[in-house]
């Protein structure tokens, strides 16, 4: 049997922070009713930021979870702890 796994990742940084550094497949919102609207209740999502001192994936970690998204995630370390682990990075500030 063939079990994939499918989950949701998104960066709680601002738009330019996205496009200059991000895990490739995560996804940003430039507004709460944006990740609302493509967001799905059931959608199994992992939110981060920058690294163990920023709030910002906590803070929509507990806004989603408010608005009845029940399997919301946080992955404290972030940009931070990905980079440090040797994984790949997209962005234009990525070496090719």
């Amino acid at each position: 049997m063939d079990h994939q796994i499918s989950f949701r990742l998104v960066m709680a940084l601002s738009e330019w922070q996205y496009q200059t550094k991000h895990i490739p497949g995560s996804l940003y919102f430039a507004t709460i009713q944006d990740a609302l609207t493509e967001l799905h209740k059931e959608d199994e999502i992992i939110v981060y930021c920058s690294d163990r001192t920023c709030v910002a994936s906590a803070a929509l970690g507990k806004l989603l979870e408010y608005q009845g998204y029940a399997h919301v995630l946080h992955f404290a370390g972030g940009l931070a702890e990905w980079e440090q682990a040797g994984y790949p990075l997209e962005g234009r500030d990525v070496p090719v």
